[in-house]
């Protein structure tokens, strides 16, 4: 979905692009070539969408709170230990345990290892002797795209609104 002035501003279901523009929210910029059919009619599905009136994209920059996102903000590291893990082998820690009212929301959470986590146990960074090494808070910035492969997985139609390919930066700096 594109802001009215063309500016990407967020993904949406092909289901929620039908429904925005049969409210008349949105004008319909690109279609896929697949179709979704109802009892009585059959309609082409949108692939890029262009909002009507101008939104400010300081309310889509929320960051989703979950389990990866939390890993991507403490970079995949233990926040005690310091050491960088794979996925597989992180936990969720609550800063503040939750048997001690403390929160499920990103200033409460913090990536552990498990073997920190389990050393920390019910008790807070404090009385456990194990410092932080970053204090947890809300990130400021969406998960970017990352890699070539999910930018190659793309429709096309997308990439002429989100501008360069990231695995060509160096052609960027020569035009």
């Amino acid at each position: 979905m594109l802001n009215s002035s063309y500016q990407p501003v967020k993904m949406v279901s092909w289901q929620r692009a039908l429904i925005l523009w049969f409210q008349g929210k949105v004008e319909v910029v690109e279609y896929h070539t697949e179709v979704a059919r109802s009892a009585r009619a059959e309609f082409q599905i949108p692939s890029v969408l262009r909002l009507k009136r101008y939104v400010n994209q300081r309310r889509f920059a929320r960051v989703k709170f979950c389990r990866e996102n939390v890993y991507r903000r403490d970079n995949f590291t233990c926040q005690y230990c310091g050491k960088n893990f794979h996925p597989r082998d992180l936990t969720l820690d609550h800063v503040v345990p939750a048997s001690r009212s403390g929160r499920k929301d990103w200033t409460n959470m913090v990536t552990a290892c498990r073997r920190c986590n389990h050393r920390k146990a019910n008790r807070t960074p404090l009385a456990a002797g194990m410092p932080l090494l970053n204090e947890p808070r809300v990130p400021a910035w969406l998960p970017p795209l990352e890699t070539a492969s999910r930018w190659e997985s793309l429709p096309a139609s997308w990439k002429v609104y989100l501008g360069e390919d990231p695995a060509d930066e160096s052609k960027g700096a020569t035009g």
